[in-house]
């Protein structure tokens, strides 16, 4: 009777302690998981996007630094002088039979009337900006129309940068003078090449004669009624 008055005394107290030791485990899970979630807080930043006229103030007011992210074919065309180059895509230069393919029909359409050529993604994207600046670098990320900028900016944000802006729309939108560049083009026209370049340039020169033709018959329509009955009929 003894023995089995013993067990209602000992067995609340072991439950109770097994209770205490798991709602104490329990605290201190919670508070490391907010301790956690606070230095992740404290390590993301938030991406800032500025128009051309505040990515200047940046650079000469807050001591931005610009990284271009573009290929070095828009790169060569025009760049902002004394930006840093750190491509986000490369020259795809592979010689198995998937990319053969695909960079003849890339070079075939895309490369020929846009200029563009066959590219993929720089794995030493991250390792290259990693060696030139430290996560707490103000960087100004470039290209030429806002999306290789924001996802390099991903990128570097999940790396532990922290200040980090981008021009909405990329250098297209910039307007001239805005930056002192270097190239043989304005910044928001690197982008154009190929066969798309010389349409323009065809379309142009054609409006400009319609344009002239209707003035002089507008103006001089006797002049151009004489020219109109010397013209060769068949």
């Amino acid at each position: 009777m003894a023995a089995a008055g013993m067990i209602p005394c000992c067995y609340p107290s072991s439950l109770s302690s097994r209770s205490n030791l798991a709602g104490s485990w329990l605290v201190v899970g919670t508070t490391e998981r907010r301790l956690q979630r606070r230095r992740s807080s404290a390590i993301k930043a938030e991406v800032s996007f500025v128009d051309s006229d505040e990515a200047k103030k940046l650079i000469a007011v807050d001591g931005y630094a610009v990284v271009d992210v573009r290929d070095k074919t828009q790169f060569e065309r025009a760049h902002i002088k004394n930006c840093y180059h750190v491509p986000l895509f490369i020259e795809n230069n592979d010689n198995d039979i998937g990319t053969i393919i695909k960079r003849t029909v890339h070079n075939n359409f895309s490369g020929l009337f846009f200029g563009l050529p066959f590219t993929k993604p720089n794995p030493e994207f991250v390792q290259s900006v990693k060696s030139q600046f430290s996560p707490e670098s103000k960087v100004l990320l470039v290209c030429q129309e806002g999306l290789r900028s924001a996802a390099a900016a991903n990128k570097l944000e999940g790396a532990g940068f922290q200040n980090i802006a981008c021009i909405t729309s990329g250098l297209q939108s910039v307007k001239p003078g805005t930056f002192d560049s270097v190239g043989s083009t304005e910044l928001q026209n690197a982008g154009k090449a190929g066969l798309i370049t010389i349409q323009g340039k065809i379309s142009a020169v054609l409006g400009t004669v319609l344009i002239c033709a209707y003035l002089f018959i507008t103006f001089f329509p006797d002049q151009a009624e004489k020219l109109f009955e010397l013209a060769p009929t068949s």
